[in-house]
């Protein structure tokens, strides 16, 4: 090894390297000549005739950055597997997006999710919304484009702004010729990639570590297995509790209310297809964690309490996953080159689906209510929008390389943090209809604050107490796919932290609870003190009919056989405050009906709302 640590890539992983960026390349420009993307609406939704598998695995690969394939075995290598009961979390917060957002969404024909807030309260509304993601999305895809390409550099000495214009140029290359088909295809072509350099880098993994049972006996040893920790202390970094609970927030912010995520539902041929890509996304979450998971266990079975961090190969545990790549099987060509690969996939199916969605929102939230123009040049318009996005993220990369590595975990922060106010504010429009708009601003701006205070109290207090290195198995990595982390101290003292220090000392997998429980709770005390919305002033389709639907429920629930039946005569009502009609409980679906199926085009009124 030469002095600085690196290992370097042969000829061979070089090229496998070379021929992924061509592969995303090349699908983008199929769909380029292919579809010529004639129209706004084939470039920035497919035309909405995607399938569900495609859309499925586009869902994962959206947030399954390469934060999550670096930084999720180094979590589980220092810390052990209590990361893995994340995967709790998945299934509410995939169930609740199919059977309640995407049916609002859906139903009401939207181009972007922040056109809702405008249907269901005001424009200022929908502009707040609309800024708040730009915010969150550009900050995130400068550290998404900058993290892995600064690990790659550490580990290989691989060209550090090489890497960063590599990923950068084919990301905005691929969405502005190709629009949302080609960036939907990239993502199943990436997320194949993904899976199989992780399984590869496992089995060979395992082989150096002397075998599987060598390898559980060791991490059986090292304490790595871990059990069900139901300490329900919130400030506690990862519990069953905070993970399986406080996932759902993160996970309904991501998947429920995410513009990259909602324009995929979108773009479905039909609401039952956007239904059945969310369900999808699970068993390929599951995958994901957990072989994210195993990776960190073979890490630890080869290493074992000898980590490369305290060797000092490599001064962060954000580097550890390419060093053990590099240090185990540099003698097996080309399989460095696969992982690089895996990696850079990741990142390059975040970025491609960020720059289309950020396209979109600028396009459909801030251009098109004010300018009227043909179909061509909207088009010509979303493709300068994708470019124009992909130059602000590389130069909000320069930005992050000059503010070190603590302002990375700051800027992961703030994703999660402007997340959760995003989703109490969808959460106060769809849930209560007595929600006016001023409670909402209000409401959003609350709850923002609130999500500073305590990421940025918790970032300077962590930073205030960490006065020495602190013990491999205590410190802070970056999460899984919901890419927000806490610098807060991991080390806990015997006394909870109290006062101001208790509430900086909050989980960050909470984060996305609290903020949201604000601007609901804000929300409605002051839209009741400003006098709540009036039923018949409530935009159709855009509350969801909560009491209809548990009706509905507990009906099947005490009589299994009344769905085979009739329905009873009170629920098939119309319920005027939300524009319900007619409901029918023959099949699943119908029974969620509250908006027409086939609306004339709600989004007409969105100027005039």
């Amino acid at each position: 090894m030469d002095p600085a640590g690196h290992k370097y890539f042969t000829v061979t992983d070089y090229v496998i390297f070379a021929l992924l960026l061509v592969a995303s390349t090349a699908i983008g420009l199929y769909y380029a000549f292919k579809g010529r993307q004639r129209t706004a609406e084939e470039f920035l939704y497919a035309d909405r005739s995607m399938k569900c598998l495609p859309l499925a695995l586009s869902l994962m690969a959206s947030f399954q950055s390469a934060v999550a394939i670096i930084g999720t075995p180094a979590e589980v290598y220092a810390n052990g597997t209590q990361y893995w009961f994340i995967g709790c979390s998945y299934i509410l917060g995939l169930l609740i997006p199919a059977h309640i957002f995407i049916p609002v969404f859906y139903r009401l024909q939207l181009k972007s999710v922040y056109q809702y807030l405008e249907l269901r309260f005001c424009k200022a509304v929908r502009i707040c919304g609309t800024a708040a993601f730009i915010f969150q999305m550009v900050i995130y895809m400068g550290v998404s484009i900058y993290t892995p390409a600064l690990a790659l550099n550490a580990v290989t000495g691989f060209h550090l702004w090489g890497a960063v214009l590599a990923i950068g140029l084919v990301c905005t290359l691929n969405t502005a010729l190709g629009g949302l088909k080609a960036v939907v295809w990239t993502n199943v072509f990436q997320t194949v990639v993904m899976f199989t350099g992780q399984l590869v880098i496992i089995i060979l993994g395992v082989h150096e570590a002397g075998g599987l049972s060598e390898a559980w006996a060791k991490v059986r040893d090292g304490g790595r297995i871990s059990g069900i920790d139901l300490n329900p202390d919130p400030t506690v970094r990862h519990t069953f509790w905070t993970l399986g609970v406080g996932g759902v927030f993160l996970m309904l912010s991501l998947y429920g209310v995410n513009q990259a995520q909602v324009q995929r539902y979108l773009s479905s041929r039909s609401e039952r297809e956007a239904k059945m890509s969310c369900y999808m996304v699970f068993p390929c979450l599951q995958v994901s964690l957990m072989l994210s998971c195993v990776m960190g266990l073979v890490m630890y079975a080869y290493y074992g309490d000898n980590s490369p961090l305290e060797q000092q190969y490599v001064t962060s545990k954000d580097q550890m996953v390419l060093f053990f790549v590099m240090d185990t099987l540099q003698n097996f060509p080309g399989i460095p080159g696969l992982f690089v690969a895996c990696l850079f996939s990741t990142s390059l199916g975040t970025v491609s689906s960020a720059f289309n969605s950020l396209a979109t929102v600028t396009m459909v939230d801030l251009i098109e209510p004010h300018y009227s123009m043909t179909e061509a040049r909207a088009t010509l318009l979303s493709k300068m929008l994708a470019v124009s996005y992909g130059i602000i993220c590389l130069a909000m990369a320069y930005v992050i390389h000059l503010m070190k590595s603590s302002v990375l975990q700051a800027a992961l922060s703030i994703f999660g943090m402007v997340g959760g106010p995003l989703l109490g504010l969808f959460c106060l429009g769809i849930f209560f209809p007595c929600a006016n708009s001023i409670g909402a601003v209000t409401g959003l701006a609350s709850g923002l604050v609130m999500s500073f205070w305590v990421g940025i109290g918790g970032f300077l207090s962590g930073m205030a107490s960490s006065v020495q290195v602190l013990p491999l198995n205590s410190t802070n990595t970056v999460p899984d796919v919901f890419e927000n982390i806490t610098a807060a101290p991991a080390i806990v003292d015997a006394a909870r932290p109290k006062g101001l220090n208790g509430l900086y000392s909050l989980s960050y997998m909470w984060y996305s609870a609290l903020n949201s429980f604000i601007v609901v709770l804000v929300g409605l005390i002051i839209s009741f003190l400003t006098g709540p919305t009036k039923g018949d002033d409530v935009s159709s389709g855009t509350v969801y009919p909560v009491m209809t639907t548990a009706r509905s429920l507990l009906h099947k629930l005490v009589k299994p056989g009344a769905c085979c039946l009739d329905p009873p005569e009170h629920l098939i009502e119309s319920h005027e405050m939300t524009g319900n009609v007619e409901e029918d409980t023959d099949t699943e679906e119908d029974t969620e009906v509250f908006l027409q199926s086939n609306p004339e085009s709600h989004m007409e009124q969105d100027t005039n709302v």
